[in-house]
């Protein structure tokens, strides 16, 4: 590194003895590819690196002073300002037009300003992944590098200028700032803006008077000597006070819900904070503040250079609040599904059966429907109808799908990792019992939707067959549904995870719908219909208001499941893809009714195969959407859980002990233990 950095510097420095010359940026480019690790995400490799050029810095003569007032000069040659203001920081185009815009620039790129200083950081950084290794550097050889290239405070005059440049970013983001905060949304969901001086408008005043005392210092300060900044304290405590009101305004989204608009507007909002606060520091604090803001900086732009045009990332970023509302409202739902005591667990097997009766009524309703001839079309929009009103007649009726329950239930999971007290191992105990009382509920549920479909459509085929005198369904759809639970000559378990997606999504829906409900005010206004109020009168609109607003997500989930369980075969058939569902308690139903027509006795090989391909249907439909669903409600919650090794010992360790509480409640609340507890306390990490 030593010998290869004279050679580099000898070459800048000759660049810099040239008057008025355009320096060749090249030399720069060549310097970070000496020290970018060939691993980027090696963090021993990234810091020998680093501290080798460091190292190659201090022993060589003169090599600071050079490479400071190359780079300041190279700087120099380019526009700043947007670079500062705009890079990293969302468009006030709006979630929709990015999203487009982003969309777009993959099929038609976009053309880079070559005037711009982003475009020196894209070649002198050109990887994708360079923002790895460039995070990984720590603040303390942020401050050494600086450190170095700032002894003698040389090169004055060029920092004044990316001075000036920094200090137009701070006006534009200021401005920002104050805008988004005398947006309608934002009043709205924090009507206090409205009511006291908003900070909003504060800081661009403080920032602004900073800015006119700085021009001040800047015009009397000679050429040689560094600027002495005004106080900017008081623009950094309106700083404060706006990331205050930010913090409550997500706070406040738990009970007055949020859109996608006010989420993008809390992201950009933070993002102009933040970077104010950065270029403040850079202006204002002590050097090894300073410096260690310079690093930040420079992380963050090249972060940005490569995802500002990314829609994963666009819709990553604004997902999130939405994502958490969503699941806070499921795992809401979820804390109902899961039982306790024996008089829970009567009560979920009661709820079960209700919708057994239904499911072996929905499922012969789907058979007859599939007597009709019809287009695809037309087959699966009755396939979707007889789902869609079939299962909001189960909730409407209190009634509980066993595989409805995963998507609640790993919401409310979730919510208790995130709220995790005590110690680590009280947490893993804690969360082991929920699991044990989850998996019991989850057992209870599914043994009450088929004990009870199985006998009701049996009594239903045979019922039909005695009045009728004739079969509910032909020898040829009998084997068909016999065949379709196979799990070892057909796509049911595929098919399976499909529906467990789809159990999955509608539980996303139901939390996004409950959202909705409230943040829209869908309750309240409904109250205020002026026809549906002549139709119900005050009294009943507001009684149909309150179950509305109360029950939307649901409604709206089971019947947006229903359209997806019903067309999915269709879509198939029209597609040509071997796509369909499988969902346990109507297989379980299809299961007895195919048994009662086939032709002849069925053998017990083929009810142990396919009572066997009932079961590993439950089970995927469960497995996928809990897993879906626990990942979705993590990630929201920006929880990282490393647990599971220790969490899954303890309850293999219960089950082995005490099998009888997954399936029967005990009389005391259960409680885990575990022998090793205090290996497993210094092993795991949350």
């Amino acid at each position: 590194m030593h010998i290869k950095l004279n050679d580099l510097l000898r070459k800048m420095q000759e660049q810099l003895d040239t008057p008025k010359a355009v320096l060749d940026e090249s030399l720069l480019i060549e310097l970070v590819n000496r020290i970018r690790p060939s691993d980027t995400q090696d963090l021993e490799e990234t810091h020998e690196k680093f501290q080798a050029f460091l190292q190659a810095l201090l022993l060589t003569p003169d090599a600071s002073s050079t490479l400071q007032h190359f780079v300041l000069r190279l700087i120099n040659q380019y526009k700043q300002t947007s670079l500062y203001a705009d890079t990293g920081i969302l468009s006030l185009d709006g979630f929709w037009n990015q999203l487009f815009q982003r969309l777009g620039a993959h099929f038609l790129p976009l053309i880079n300003d070559e005037s711009q200083l982003q475009d020196l950081v894209r070649r002198v950084f050109p990887l994708r992944s360079d923002k790895y290794w460039l995070d990984n550097i720590e603040d303390t050889e942020w401050q050494q590098l600086f450190t170095l290239l700032n002894r003698g405070h040389g090169g004055q005059t060029q920092k004044r200028l990316i001075r000036s440049e920094i200090i137009k970013a701070l006006t534009v983001l200021s401005y920002r700032v104050s805008g988004i905060g005398l947006y309608p949304e934002f009043i709205s969901a924090y009507p206090e803006l409205s009511e006291y001086d908003s900070p909003f408008l504060a800081q661009n005043r403080e920032i602004n008077e900073f800015i006119q005392l700085y021009k001040v210092a800047d015009q009397q300060h000679d050429q040689i000597s560094a600027i002495q900044p005004p106080d900017a304290s008081q623009a950094l405590v309106m700083i404060d006070q706006c990331h205050d009101v930010s913090s409550k305004i997500r706070r406040a989204t738990k009970r007055t819900g949020v859109s996608i608009s006010l989420t993008y507007l809390l992201s950009l909002l933070e993002q102009c904070l933040e970077r104010i606060e950065l270029l403040l520091n850079l202006i204002v604090a002590q050097d090894n503040v300073a410096y260690v803001s310079a690093g930040q900086l420079l992380v963050d732009v090249t972060a940005a250079l490569y995802s500002e045009r990314s829609v994963r990332s666009l819709l990553a970023e604004n997902s999130e609040l939405i994502a958490l509302q969503v699941t806070e409202n499921a795992s809401k739902t979820g804390e109902h599904y899961v039982s306790t005591d024996k008089d829970g667990f009567w009560s979920m097997y009661k709820a079960a059966a209700g919708a057994g009766v239904l499911i072996a009524m929905m499922a012969t309703l789907k058979t007859l429907a599939s007597r009709l001839v019809l287009a695809p079309m037309m087959q699966a929009i009755i396939n979707s109808m007889i789902y869609s009103f079939g299962f909001m007649l189960i909730h409407v009726l209190h009634f509980t799908v066993a595989t409805k329950q995963p998507a609640m239930t790993a919401a409310a999971l979730a919510s208790t990792v995130q709220h995790r007290k005590g110690s680590k191992m009280a947490q893993i105990a804690e969360l082991a019992a929920l699991i044990i009382n989850i998996i019991r509920t989850q057992f209870v549920a599914i043994l009450g939707n088929i004990s009870i479909a199985i006998p009701v459509a049996a009594l239903i085929a045979f019922s039909w067959d005695a009045i009728l005198h004739e079969p509910l369904m032909s020898h040829t759809k009998a084997s068909h549904l016999l065949h379709d639970l196979n799990p070892f000559t057909s796509l049911a378990i595929p098919h399976a995870a499909i529906a467990g997606v789809f159990l999955f999504l509608s539980g996303l829906i139901a939390g996004y719908f409950d959202n909705m409900a409230v943040y829209r005010k869908v309750g309240p206004r409904l109250k205020a219909h002026l026809h549906l109020k002549k139709l119900l009168g005050q009294e009943r609109l507001n009684i149909f208001a309150n179950y509305i607003e109360r029950n939307l997500g649901a409604l709206a989930g089971n019947f947006l499941f229903g359209i997806m369980l019903g067309s999915t075969a269709t879509l198939g058939y029209i597609l040509g893809l071997p796509i369909d569902i499988r969902h346990i308690a109507f297989a379980s139903a299809n299961f007895i009714q195919g048994l009662m027509n086939i032709n002849g006795s069925p053998e017990i090989g083929l009810i142990i195969v396919s009572f066997l391909g009932v079961l590993l249907i439950g089970l995927t439909n469960l497995f996928v959407s809990f897993t879906l669903t626990i990942i979705v409600a993590l990630r929201a919650r920006r929880v990282r859980f490393e647990q599971w090794k220790p969490l899954a010992k303890l309850v293999l360790t219960h089950f082995l002990t005490r099998p009888s509480d997954f399936f029967w409640p005990p009389k005391q609340p259960i409680t885990v233990d575990d022998d090793s507890s205090s290996n497993t306390e210094r092993n795991a990490k949350i």
